[in-house]
Order: C-alpha cells, then sequence, then structure tokens
C-alpha cells in the first residue's frame, strides 16, 4: 500500500509567515541594540561607567539575537519551499524537511 502525503497548507504557510514575523521583530531589536550600543560608547568616552557595563552586556546578546533573526528566516524560506514541494506534487521533495 502506498504511503499518503498530507499537508494542511493553510497551517504550513501561517508557521512560514509567523517564522518571518518573528525574524522581523528580531531584526528591528537587533537595530535598536546596535543603536543604544553606539549612544553608550559615547557616554562610555565621557566617563558613565554604569553605561559601560550596559554596553558590555547589548554587546554580548546582539549576536544571538542577529543568529535568531537569520534563522527565523531561514527556516521561514524552507517552510515555504516546502510547501511550494508540495503543491506542485513532490511528495519526496528536495526540501529541507524530508
Amino acid at each position: 500500500m502506498a504511503e499518503q502525503v498530507y499537508m494542511d497548507i493553510p497551517a504550513v504557510k501561517n508557521i512560514a509567515n509567523t517564522l518571518g514575523k518573528v525574524s522581523d521583530t528580531l531584526k528591528t531589536v537587533n537595530k535598536t541594540l546596535e543603536a543604544l550600543a553606539n549612544i553608550l560608547k559615547t557616554t562610555a568616552f565621557v566617563g558613565l561607567v554604569g553605561g559601560a557595563v550596559v554596553l558590555r552586556v547589548i554587546e554580548t546578546v546582539k549576536p544571538y539575537i542577529k543568529r535568531m533573526a537569520d534563522s527565523c528566516a531561514e527556516l521561514k524560506k524552507d517552510v515555504m519551499e516546502s510547501v511550494t514541494a508540495f503543491e506542485r506534487g513532490d511528495a519526496q521533495g528536495a526540501t529541507r524537511f524530508y
């Protein structure tokens, strides 16, 4: 008996769109942290020690947020490619998820 593959296409597209929104939000957070870091670099130069500490925290966290944003964007692309493959009848697919 042949295996049958089923996909709830609207639900999977919704997942992809949610991943895209998460990616966009994280990119905005990353840009905000970058702006804050630039402000804190200026204040640290003037002598605000607390600003230097917060700057260190921001510069530590920022790469992780960027990596998560990039991963969500990539996952959105991969999910949409799997939907496209399914829609064209490619149950095996050369997509990342098979």
